[in-house]
């Protein structure tokens, strides 16, 4: 494969409409959190205020993104999403109105909390539709597909929050607001009015099995492979700043955090222009292994340079993490559950990030930094102990191990003219 292969991929009829849509109302979703955070405080001047509105936002968008997922799984995305974004608007503009006219702090956290719960997932609703799209002879295309998409989210994650802060920094606070609702709300109902390219809907029948295929071992494993990365992500954004401010140098935190980012859409573009030899398990338990291996060095790391080399290091093992975790899950899962089981992927790793952000910040008052990177360390090690105990578990409807994956063993490109060969995918989680 080359990189031809995206472009290629786009032309597939309907396929450049939806990923684009999905991608501008991602840049919205990303902006929303900080969003909250610079509206609230904007107007009460109290950090904890607005950390509690943005707290009550995200809990509320991981415990109830999922069951919104079901119902866009049973009725379709078409169907739900254009009211979901109505309820997602007014509840933006309740949190606005009680701002600006100093309500009490419940209200506004209530407000949060709507907001939340009506958000949408749109990488999860576009990843079902590259997975209905891509059947058959083409399956074997959707490793692109889900590097395009974990691309994509990447860069949504590092726009979103900059434009959201320059423009509070410079104006109105509201605006911010204002703006990230608009791209939600544009990006999603353009995205609900392509009909031709939403997935099928379940019947009676393949909702029973729909639930069934939930509780299913592999998906299970894949929810708490998901869980150790975002108690590796909490941790990491706590230790990181400590590091930086332990070294006298403050403003260079973000740069440090821009290391590991750029290092991980370097990796996910690299990783989706080849084809991998080896089963999605294996390969996930070596990406694992990597990562936690990658950790080791932040234990050690004594200065700026050498903390930015250790995170350009674990950055690069990341993107084959995700994509193939929801590899896994694809094959594991009712095709007419995807939604969901993309979505509770993401719950967990943000129940992880928020979990390890209050175990770190413990950690790193007591040891400092290095405390906060062994809570990292810790949590990767023990998601490459589950990625490596779950090699032999079941993939799902196909057996993976008769199918050519992505992921981290010896690259072989696929001869040109070569038909492709089955295989199911999915795309990294958002949010």
């Amino acid at each position: 494969m080359s990189s031809a292969t995206y472009r290629t991929l786009l032309r597939t009829p309907g396929a450049a409409a939806f990923f684009l849509t999905a991608t501008i109302g991602r840049v919205g979703i990303a902006m929303t959190s900080l969003g909250i955070v610079w509206l609230v405080h904007g107007q009460t001047g109290s950090y904890a205020v607005a950390g509690l509105v943005t707290g009550s936002f995200a809990v509320a968008e991981a415990l109830v993104g999922p069951q919104l997922a079901r119902l866009i799984d049973r009725f379709g995305q078409t169907r739900v999403l254009p009211p979901a974004l109505l309820a997602h608007t007014t509840a933006v503009v309740s949190l606005l109105a009680l701002v600006e006219n100093g309500s009490p702090n419940w209200l506004m956290t209530t407000a949060g909390a709507l907001m939340g719960a009506t958000i949408p997932q749109l990488g999860a609703l576009s990843a079902a539709r590259w997975s209905a799209l891509l059947r058959g002879e083409r399956a074997a295309v959707l490793p692109t597909a889900f590097a395009l998409e974990s691309l994509g989210n990447g860069l949504c994650y590092l726009a979103g929050p900059a434009l959201v802060t320059a423009v509070g920094a410079n104006s109105d606070p509201a605006y911010g607001m204002v703006l990230a609702t608009a791209l939600v709300v544009g990006g999603g109902l353009v995205f609900a009015a392509q009909r031709h390219t939403a997935p099928a809907t379940a019947g009676a029948a393949e909702r029973k099995r729909t639930g069934r295929s939930l509780l299913q071992s592999g998906f299970a494993a894949q929810v708490c492979v998901n869980l150790t990365l975002g108690l590796y992500f909490g941790a990491m954004q706590v230790s990181v700043t400590a590091f930086a401010l332990e070294h006298g140098a403050a403003d260079t935190a973000a740069p440090l955090y821009a290391v590991s980012n750029c290092a991980s859409l370097l990796a996910g573009w690299l990783y989706g222009l080849r084809r991998w030899r080896g089963t999605s398990q294996v390969q996930l338990a070596l990406a694992a292994t990597g990562l936690a291996l990658s950790c080791l060095p932040l234990l050690a790391a004594d200065s700026l340079l050498g903390l930015g080399l250790a995170l350009a290091a674990t950055g690069l093992a990341i993107p084959p993490i995700l994509v193939l975790s929801s590899v896994i899950t694809e094959a594991a899962v009712h095709r007419t559950a995807l939604t969901q089981a993309f979505t509770w992927l993401n719950s967990a790793s943000a129940a992880g990030s928020a979990g390890a952000a209050a175990i770190s910040g413990r950690a790193v008052g007591t040891f400092g930094a290095h405390g906060g990177f062994t809570i990292a360390a810790v949590a990767t090690s023990a998601m490459a102990v589950l990625a490596t105990a779950n090699t032999r578990a079941a993939g799902g409807r196909r057996p993976n191990s008769e199918i050519p994956t992505q992921g981290l063993l010896s690259p072989e490109r696929a001869p040109e003219g070569t038909p492709p060969r089955g295989q199911r995918w999915s795309p990294n989680p958002e949010e």
